[in-house]
């Protein structure tokens, strides 16, 4: 079962093994045209986005500044094998087809150079004003959710 666009995923190997991401878009390719004997079948990849450095917690009596700073968070975005991530029950609703990019979307051999950079920006953009608005989510599934992703994974 591959993971639909908007489900909260844990990474299981790899850099960002452990860490949670949102799943932006599910590939599949054929590889039957090509050669060798561990080439053959279906290949499912999903394009990722997820958290690398998680947000810290912050107090009431924290100041502006302090609770803008604690509140930074370092995206990363990749493409996986569906096999090296754990789909989870929860749900996001944050659109990151927009942000990623259609020359992401539209490429099958991933990001590259500047592409990747861009989407980092906007995606820790994104991230953030998510994180600090959480209480504008309009469904209480999906409020969920959000709250989930954005804390680090206990285990």
């Amino acid at each position: 079962m591959q993971p639909e666009s908007g489900k909260v995923v844990i990474v299981l190997a790899g850099r960002f093994a452990g860490r949670k991401a949102v799943v932006v878009k599910t590939l599949e390719s054929d590889r039957s045209q090509t050669e060798g004997p561990r080439k053959k079948g279906q290949c499912t990849r999903v394009l990722i986005a997820g958290i690398a450095r998680n947000p810290r917690k912050v107090t009431r009596a924290m100041s502006k500044k302090k609770v803008e700073k604690r509140s930074a968070m370092k995206p990363f975005v990749k493409f996986i094998n569906v096999n090296h991530v754990f789909p989870t029950r929860y749900q996001v609703d944050m659109d990151l087809k927009k942000v990623v990019g259609e020359q992401a979307l539209a490429s099958t051999d991933g990001l590259r150079g500047d592409a990747r950079v861009d989407a980092k920006k906007a995606l820790k953009r994104v991230f953030e004003e998510r994180y600090l608005n959480q209480k504008d989510v309009t469904s209480e599934k999906k409020a969920i959710g959000s709250n989930y992703f954005f804390k680090k994974l206990r285990f």
